[in-house]
């Protein structure tokens, strides 16, 4: 393994900014990451991993680090109690191993579909939209724990799962490294319907009964009328999709959000833990924000207020300014500080 070096990354991420690696190098296999882990290790450099870069934010002076991208490839499966374990390797591309599913008639990802990025992220983050998480169907994780160099297949249930949260986000961040994700899906099995966006598309298409296909197409349309789809020839392509993630707030703090407010129409959905979940794109606008609205080379997108969008001429830092100001206008407005759902590499 001989890492390549001084390496520009803009073009290896959505947003198109940022610096380069002090040295880089593709694994599309074990051995290779192994390899990588050792070389930086001997040399006392920091690992990062990179994937599809829909989820990352890198600084213009880019990172003095050994980054590693992931191309594992491949996905089997196997019949079992009725059901079909799926495992996919960390390098596949999400959405066609969602397509991959629809095709075959496995239900449990079908409102996953359109979503950037590598299947390795969706464990991260939990990933989910639509009224599924990746939580509801990963059954093991086999990752790389990069402090001990071991790999080990991680259960469901020792995986923290969360909103947009896992142990591998939280818990000492960039110490695993996702290798290939097993998720349980029902062959033959209904679709998912519990987002009213998704029941009121498929109702006016004249949908009545629908099929996973018909699901999948539906939420490929939605997200593209919000252009959170990659689309070369999409004005806001450039953006890490959802740039905040949606607050969950104690419920005593509710009563002084609706008085900020004034609008008793403000979104809000109770957790089962007895938290409320705000939406984030509605706090946005309602402080003062727009779609479209601009500074310079940044903005936001003219469909989405959660999305950031790089335009011509971006910087990294523009990015991060711009951020930096939805945050403290939220905060001032509404008392709730917005966390940012991309990683920022520093």
């Amino acid at each position: 393994m001989t890492p390549r070096e001084h390496v520009s990354l803009a073009s290896y991420t959505t947003l198109g900014v940022g610096g380069p690696a002090r040295w880089f190098v593709e694994a599309p296999d074990e051995p290779t990451l192994l390899s990588a882990r050792a070389w930086a290790q001997e040399r006392g450099v920091p690992l990062r991993v990179l994937g599809g870069g829909s989820n990352v934010v890198v600084a213009d002076e880019g990172v003095s680090a050994l980054v590693v991208r992931l191309t594992l490839r491949g996905v089997d499966w196997r019949e079992t109690d009725g059901a079909v374990e799926v495992t996919a390797a960390a390098g596949e591309p999400w959405d066609d191993f969602v397509r991959l599913t629809v095709d075959r008639g496995w239900a449990g990802l079908e409102c996953l579909s359109g979503i950037p990025g590598l299947v390795g992220a969706t464990p991260m983050q939990n990933v989910g939209a639509y009224g599924q998480e990746v939580s509801d169907t990963i059954t093991r994780v086999r990752a790389l724990d990069t402090h001990v160099g071991a790999i080990a297949d991680v259960p469901a249930a020792q995986c923290g799962f969360a909103y947009r949260d896992s142990t591998f986000k939280q818990r000492e961040p960039g110490r695993f490294v996702v290798l290939a994700v097993t998720y349980r899906l029902t062959p033959g099995g209904p679709p998912v319907l519990r987002y009213a966006d998704v029941e009121k598309h498929l109702a006016e298409r004249g949908v009545r009964a629908p099929r996973l296909t018909d699901v999948r197409d539906s939420v490929l349309a939605i997200r593209r009328a919000k252009s959170m789809v990659i689309d070369p020839a999409d004005p806001n392509r450039r953006s890490c999709g959802s740039f905040f993630t949606n607050p969950i707030v104690p419920r005593a703090a509710l009563a002084d959000l609706e008085r900020r407010a004034a609008d008793p129409a403000m979104p809000r959905w109770a957790q089962p833990d007895g938290r409320i979940k705000l939406s984030a794109a509605w706090l946005i606008e309602h402080a003062g924000f727009r779609r479209g609205q601009r500074e310079g080379a940044v903005g936001l997108s003219t469909r989405h207020a959660l999305a950031i969008v790089a335009h011509d001429g971006a910087r990294a830092s523009d990015v991060f300014a711009f951020a930096r100001r939805v945050q403290e206008a939220v905060e001032e407005r509404f008392g709730v500080r917005l966390a940012p759902e991309p990683v920022y590499w520093v």
